[in-house]
């Protein structure tokens, strides 16, 4: 396994090391142990899975109180994954990073507590696996509008399809609960 820095600090791509041959391939798409080496000592407590078509954009979201590092990969499709840092005080607020992650590439995404998450699929359709490291808690889940000028994202899809949920996203700068950036920490 490959972890790579991304330009954010904490947000690692993980490039997994493909065994194939005439029946198919395997890899490990987690192990703790060189996780923990490659920067990411995490311990995940729940895996989601979701299934979008093109065009559809999920984000951006985070939890305040109960923050989750996710691990994202992609077991069918494309998609344009961004992590946004959104702790008060780092030196990279506001700032985003991204990555195409595919059924092809097998690359994973490591996103850190403290970071908004979304993606856009690029592909016909797109089934998407993360690992979290906290609960879902609806009640402190915030969204960030996909479009926020002052993030300034380049998403590769125009008018992307959106839920009820991100519709009403909200700007950056309007949110009053926000992670305070930890010193000491990237």
């Amino acid at each position: 396994m490959r972890f790579v820095a991304t330009d954010l600090p904490g947000v690692i791509r993980v490039e997994p090391r493909i065994f194939g041959d005439a029946r198919g391939f395997f890899f490990e798409v987690h192990h703790a142990r060189k996780f923990a080496e490659g920067g990411i000592d995490a311990v995940f407590v729940q895996d989601n899975h979701s299934a979008s078509s093109r065009g559809v954009l999920r984000g951006l979201h985070a939890q305040i109180s109960h923050p989750q590092a996710k691990l994202v990969r992609v077991i069918e499709g494309e998609i344009w994954d961004v992590a946004v840092d959104i702790r008060r005080g780092s030196p990279h607020f506001g700032r985003h990073t991204a990555a195409l992650l595919s059924a092809e590439n097998r690359h994973q995404l490591f996103v850190p507590e403290g970071f908004a998450h979304g993606f856009v699929v690029t592909s016909e359709r797109a089934q998407v696996e993360y690992k979290c490291t906290d609960f879902y808690a609806p009640e402190d889940e915030i969204t960030i509008a996909w479009n926020d000028p002052d993030l300034a994202i380049p998403w590769p899809v125009a008018a992307p399809v959106l839920s009820a949920k991100d519709e009403k996203g909200r700007r950056l700068r309007e949110l009053d609960l926000l992670p305070r950036y930890p010193s000491g920490r990237p």
